[in-house]
């Protein structure tokens, strides 16, 4: 079930205007990963929770090879905190807690 309010980037015209200003978290998955398909309810509840204070966004590595290379991607899910397109922190793999604690530290 997708969410609307998930911005999804693509390399670079994309990723570089909606991760130049403010805070994005960005979800780097695939298709065929099963813990990432496995957090994207998590990753669509955070965008209705903090919709309008921080851009929650994802990128298919697959097809935004450049990006996911750009932030040294070497295991998804991916899951970046962006302060005006700098990566502030990260956490690899499907933990919930941790990711919603990503989103948190830009609110907060």
């Amino acid at each position: 079930m997708a969410n609307d309010k998930v911005i999804h980037l693509n390399d670079p015209a994309t990723f570089d205007e909606e991760t130049k200003d403010g805070y994005a978290l960005v979800d780097f998955w695939a298709g065929w990963c099963a813990p990432c398909l496995a957090l994207a309810p998590t990753i669509d509840s955070l965008a209705d929770k903090f919709n309008g204070q921080i851009k929650i966004c994802k990128v298919d590595v697959d097809s935004n090879q450049d990006s996911a290379a750009k932030f040294g991607v070497r295991g998804i899910p991916f899951i970046a905190l962006l302060k005006d397109g700098k990566l502030i922190d990260s956490v690899t793999g499907n933990d919930p807690a941790r990711v919603q604690a990503l989103a948190e530290m830009a609110v907060n």
